[in-house]
């Protein structure tokens, strides 16, 4: 090993690539997250119970929870567009005070485009993340397209920023907080949690 370098540690994981102050001021305009629900806030694995759809179970990150109230709290609109839908889709949204859902939705783009239009946020102020190719749609409608750690290789490839976290793990806390540390808001936050 070279000297003055260190052995990562097993579980490590490389740092999101940056694209230096054109991704900072991406994030820091943002009035506007969009994300995708199966694969991004959730890991993408469907379970139903014995009643199929009526029980099907979705497992969310509580850091990605958090992460999506202290964007609200700091004005940032939350929008989940997917293009399935459920049950417990729909309970962790509210749960979340998610400002809009929207599931079982063939044309993600069109759905952006007229959140943006009844919101007055354009595309320049707006961040989505998705994992699959249905999600890269959103690509046109937002100054920032952000992908989690899984995503598949042509989204991740077309990504302004990946994530270190997969989806379901941590992924939009990632960028909520690169998002919150853009603005200037999250040593308050941070602050405000050690008191």
């Amino acid at each position: 090993m070279a000297a003055g370098r260190k052995k990562a540690s097993r579980g490590a994981r490389a740092a999101p690539k940056r694209a230096g102050a054109a991704l900072r001021t991406s994030l820091a305009r943002a009035r506007l997250v969009c994300l995708d629900v199966d694969g991004v806030l959730t890991d993408g694995r469907i379970v139903y119970g014995p009643r199929g759809r009526d029980e099907e179970l979705q497992t969310y990150h509580v850091q990605d929870g958090i992460a999506i109230e202290w964007l609200r709290q700091h004005g940032i609109a939350v929008v989940w567009i997917s293009g399935r839908g459920s049950r417990a889709t729909e309970l962790r949204a509210a749960e979340l005070g998610v400002n809009e859902l929207h599931t079982r939705i063939k044309d993600k783009r069109a759905c952006l485009e007229d959140v943006q239009r009844r919101l007055a946020i354009g595309a320049h102020e707006t961040v989505a993340m998705g994992d699959d190719l249905p999600d890269l749609a959103l690509l046109g409608a937002c100054a920032l397209f952000a992908a989690p750690r899984n995503a598949v290789a042509e989204v991740r490839k077309r990504a302004g920023l990946v994530t270190r976290a997969s989806g379901g793990a941590g992924a939009v806390r990632e960028l909520a907080q690169a998002l919150l540390e853009a603005r200037g808001a999250w040593s308050a936050i941070v602050a405000r949690s050690v008191r």
